[in-house]
């Protein structure tokens, strides 16, 4: 579809685009951890009775067939009575995966088999060699053994929380360029739980991979920008457009001078705080992450420059005796956009970033992207592209009828585009979708008559 918009002059391969994400609630209910352990039980159970005969069962098969796949969850019971259910499905897994032990291969590593060992790992832990369910279990956790690739995740906060069980998906737009249609440029699937900066530049490889360059100017919010992003952004010769969010802050310590009222050179190892005094030691930090090794700098005051300061009791916290400053690396990026940011001109730019609200609501109310047809990773992300691709078709079509339309109006002297669809002698039946019904008269097909 791309390539095909390449071709007619519509898409660019360096445009202009916007970006933003979305969620995509899976097609499974929200289960419980005791629900899952048992439906995880249930379908393991049925995969082996497939291949292991009567004869080669364990002498606890009758129990747990009947606990787990004959038997339902009765949900009046008590808390007690749950948490305890609870205990023996972990024993009653533990056992069987322990007694899967002395099997062959194609037995031990079963689709269900394997799902039940993941399932244990990540609700039990063993003390003194007896499963006790874990309080939490993490974000990555599985939720329902009928889509293990759906995970839990929220957003916001407060009255603005948002919780789904499901999938994420980061969709880029080319902006209009000379009364052009802005066409969906690329739909990228992620697990519910991965960030919006990573996104990016997943984004970005999908994009290379159809063919389409670097864009000129990416439009996005917040939740995309970092220092390391701008920087690598400005080397790669293309803008990333977004408000830098606002520095973190320390718990429990009320900073009222936060570290954008401060000044911070990287470059010459030196910082000025809002009373314009300079920093007198820098230090440089490594410090070894999940991401890698991340480099950090450290700027401290000299202590009688903060204790004859008149900004001390607003920046410097209680129980230290000077104010001391943690950025990272790319610090200087983010204090430049931060300084952009409050212009009126950058503000008027990120006008540009708008219309993706809009797209996102027409794939998801439009389209039903909001929550998948499928179970599985790769169904959904193949369900999301063909998403994109119809909305894509849709709008390909509204500018040939348009440009069809104008031609005509050009060359019958009249203006066609405002006028109904019963006035074209279109019908009754395009009038009933009009203005969204593409114009037969325009493509030289057949009117329908009333």
């Amino acid at each position: 579809m791309l390539e095909a918009l390449q071709q007619q002059g519509l898409l660019p391969k360096r445009c202009r685009q916007r970006l933003d994400s979305t969620h995509v609630v899976a097609a499974v209910a929200n289960l419980s951890g005791l629900e899952c352990v048992r439906e995880t039980l249930r379908l393991a159970l049925e995969e082996l009775a497939r291949a292991l005969p009567e004869a080669a069962r364990p002498a606890f098969w009758p129990l747990l067939w009947d606990r787990y796949v004959e038997s339902k969850l009765d949900y009046r019971s008590s808390a007690e009575a749950l948490q305890d259910k609870y205990r023996q499905a972990g024993a009653d897994g533990l056992g069987l995966l322990q007694w899967l032990e002395r099997l062959r291969a194609d037995l031990r590593y079963g689709t269900q088999v394997e799902l039940l060992a993941e399932v244990f790992a990540q609700r039990f832990e063993l003390k003194e060699n007896h499963p006790e369910p874990l309080e939490q279990s993490g974000g990555s956790a599985v939720q329902s053994p009928h889509d293990p690739d759906a995970q839990y995740a929220a957003k916001g906060r407060g009255s603005q929380r948002k919780t789904w069980l499901g999938y994420k998906v980061q969709v880029a737009e080319a902006l209009p360029e000379q009364s052009q249609p802005p066409f969906v440029v690329s739909i990228v699937t992620q697990k519910a739980t991965g960030n919006d900066e990573p996104g990016l530049d997943q984004t970005l490889d999908a994009q290379a991979q159809s063919g389409l360059e670097r864009p000129r100017e990416l439009y996005v919010d917040g939740a995309y920008i970092s220092g390391s992003r701008l920087q690598r952004a400005v080397q790669e010769g293309w803008t990333l457009m977004g408000p830098a969010p606002a520095s973190p802050r320390r718990p429990g310590v009320e900073e009222r001078l936060p570290v954008e009222a401060f000044n911070v050179g990287i470059a010459h190892r030196r910082a000025c705080c809002p009373a314009g005094h300079h920093s007198g030691h820098c230090s440089r930090l490594r410090v070894r992450q999940k991401a890698g090794v991340k480099v950090f700098y450290r700027f401290k005051w000299r202590q009688r420059c903060c204790q004859s300061c008149l900004l001390r009791e607003k920046c410097v916290p209680p129980g230290q005796k000077h104010r001391s400053l943690i950025v990272g690396e790319h610090h200087e990026f983010l204090q430049q956009r931060r300084q952009e940011q409050s212009s009126e001109a950058f503000q008027q730019r990120m006008h540009r970033r708008n219309a993706i609200e809009g797209t996102l609501s027409e794939l998801t109310r439009g389209h039903g992207m909001r929550r998948s047809r499928y179970r599985g990773f790769g169904k959904v992300e193949l369900q999301n592209l063909l998403i994109g691709t119809a909305c894509n078709i849709k709008r390909w079509l509204r500018c040939l009828i348009t440009k069809a339309n104008n031609a005509q109006s050009q060359a019958s002297g009249l203006n066609l585009s405002f006028q109904s669809p019963r006035e074209r002698g279109f019908g009754v039946f395009a009038q009933a979708f009009w203005p969204n019904v593409l114009s037969w008269q325009a493509l030289s097909l057949p009117s329908v008559s009333s």
